[in-house]
């Protein structure tokens, strides 16, 4: 029999268990192995390269199979990542590490909100999907928070043995994704080719999005934020070590940056009144303010600068999802979820080598 309670606890707890790793600061491991900040911004783009693939697929998959198996193979691709970052010696190995990551990335990205959605509307109550985003919000930037917080240990210990105990995290998630109760998006499936059913749900997607222009601008406007503040992020890693801090204050000064998304995710909820064009622009201009405070090369102004950035991204994405998915029609759920990911890959794609070049001459 569904429970509500079960299942969001349940995402809840997942939620934590996928983010907890010692290997959350990866760009400080990979400047710590002797790897440029231009070659971990390609690194970064053949992980959205391989989103830009498999983001809509996954996206499909999920509404026509179930939210659930598409969330078991992301945590599958997660562990697989792992091993072979834990295996690799050499760039290339490197770079072949990123797909599996990416993968993980993609075929949670829209099932979990889906089903998290489509539970509660099952029972009537999607008005506290916001509340919901907000939670999984602070989970992930406490979980993020507290593995960046062991930056300084995992440089310590070492990528091997920080990529082996990733991979056992992932093991143990797993083991919780696999009690989750499945709604698929489409009960009713056509008896057709899996290619003729994709291509059906990719038409459809396209032609909603087609039909309402606003969605498709908030898709947009939301994941062009987003990709500045990760960016910001990512590589203040090594700017701030650049900048004289230590790998044992490198951990907490990531925490506090961290702190600022938890902010932004409790703030919002108290805005409910606010208007939308209100809230974007107060967030995009704060985001902003990070990276030009970055810019300053004085370290207590650097942090100041991530927090502000992860406040304001973060206040900006839960309100965007929660407008979002009033939107969407339960049977498209995952994969206009996922088309907004995509949307985000292309721009990071974009950006990802453009900020490696931009911040390692600044």
């Amino acid at each position: 029999m569904f429970n509500l309670k079960k299942q969001i606890r349940t995402l809840y707890i997942t939620g934590v268990l996928g983010n907890l790793s010692l290997t959350g600061a990866w760009v400080v491991i990979l400047a710590a192995r002797g790897f440029s900040l231009v070659q971990i911004g390609f690194a970064e783009t053949v992980f959205h390269i391989t989103s830009l693939i498999c983001e809509i697929p996954s996206g499909m998959l999920a509404d026509m199979y179930g939210r659930k198996k598409m969330l078991v193979l992301g945590n599958l691709m997660t562990i697989t990542g792992d091993i072979v970052m834990f295996l690799s010696q050499d760039y290339w190995m490197v770079l072949l590490s990123m797909p599996f990551h990416a993968m993980a990335y993609n075929f949670a990205s829209g099932s979990g909100e889906a089903l998290a959605y489509d539970s509660m509307k099952k029972v009537g109550k999607q008005e506290g999907y916001e509340k919901y985003v907000s939670n999984q919000s602070i989970i992930f930037r406490i979980a993020s928070g507290i593995s960046t917080l062991a930056a300084g240990l995992a440089l310590y210990l070492g990528y091997r043995k920080s990529y082996m105990i990733s991979a056992v995290m992932g093991l143990i998630t797993l083991c919780f994704t696999l009690t989750l109760f499945e709604i698929k998006g489409k009960e009713e499936r056509k008896h057709s080719s899996l290619l003729k059913e994709i291509i059906s749900f990719f038409v459809d997607s396209i032609k909603f999005l087609y039909h309402n222009s606003k969605a498709a601008k908030l898709m947009f406007l939301n994941s062009f934020v987003g990709a500045v503040d990760i960016l910001l992020l990512f590589f203040l890693q090594s700017k701030l070590r650049d900048a004289g801090l230590s790998n044992w204050m490198l951990g907490p000064a990531l925490f506090i940056m961290e702190v600022g998304g938890i902010v932004g995710a409790k703030l919002i909820l108290k805005a409910k009144k606010a208007k939308y064009v209100s809230v974007f622009i107060v967030c995009t201009t704060g985001v902003l303010a990070g990276v030009m405070l970055e810019h300053t090369g004085i370290i207590v102004l650097m942090v100041l600068g991530g927090f502000i950035s992860a406040m304001s991204d973060d206040a900006i994405q839960i309100r965007t999802d929660a407008k979002l998915n009033s939107m969407f029609p339960s049977e498209q759920r995952a994969t206009l979820i996922s088309i907004s990911s995509f949307t985000f890959s292309v721009i990071m794609i974009v950006m990802s080598p453009l900020a490696g070049y931009f911040f390692s001459i600044w």
